[in-house]
């Protein structure tokens, strides 16, 4: 799983299932995706708290792999506790449902550092789907900027108007061949692993190469990345 902290590794040893968190202040809504992933053979729902503080409690006594948030009521208060969760449990992959995707939302979701988007008028399937790539370490939310190029146009135009990335105007390094390669890569979804059977080279030098990627690009995370790198046109959706 993607979440090395010991608390998780622990829980992990002992289930061998991914362990989720869901929170909604919609009981019915929370009681329903609960029951849905309990029914999954490898997945297991460790808690199903309302959007607050309880949250991080819940954490710290059972570290999940993947926190699911229903950002609808109301969405600030979901988003504010996906920045809190990531903080708090930096590995833990985020995943955002919402009633009404649109690109501000999707912006907003994108700065929390979730690692999933997701409309509620997805399937069953589809959820579990996403559990389980997120819990192996890969940022469906990528796909965002990489299939719809009007939605990342728009994306980075935000980025672009903010103060806080301001210092991404300038790239600290020029990218090596093998890191633009490796980078255009990753804005299409690629794991580590995928990437090095690719490129037929050891899945540690692509660790290597991508922690270059992101010290270059003043990036902490891969979506990061990849958003600097459209916006700097080092690489391109087509």
């Amino acid at each position: 799983m993607s979440n090395n902290s010991p608390g998780a590794k622990s829980n992990q040893a002992k289930t061998n299932k991914i362990s989720v968190i869901m929170v909604s202040q919609q009981s019915l809504f929370r009681q329903g995706i609960q029951r849905l992933l309990s029914a999954v053979e490898d997945i297991e729902v460790s808690a199903v708290p309302e959007v607050n503080d309880e949250v991080l409690s819940a954490i710290d006594t059972l570290p999940p792999d993947v926190a699911i948030i229903d950002i609808d009521a109301p969405s600030d208060n979901g988003l504010k506790l996906a920045r809190r969760l990531k903080q708090r449990l930096p590995n833990i992959g985020v995943v955002v449902l919402t009633s009404n995707p649109d690109d501000a939302q999707l912006f907003q979701t994108l700065k929390a550092q979730a690692v999933a988007y997701l409309g509620k008028e997805i399937t069953a399937d589809e959820l579990v789907d996403v559990v389980k790539r997120v819990a192996n370490g890969e940022h469906p939310i990528n796909e965002s900027l990489a299939t719809r190029p009007k939605l990342a146009e728009q994306v980075l135009q935000q980025f672009q108007e903010l103060s806080w990335r301001s210092e991404a105007e300038a790239v600290i390094a020029p990218l090596t061949p093998r890191e633009t390669e490796i980078l255009n890569y990753m804005a299409r979804g690629f794991l580590n692993k995928q990437i090095a059977v690719q490129l037929s080279i050891s899945e540690q030098t692509i660790k290597n190469h991508v922690t270059s990627i992101l010290r270059k690009l003043n990036a902490n995370v891969r979506t990061e990345a990849v958003v600097v790198a459209l916006k700097q046109g080092l690489i391109s959706l087509s």
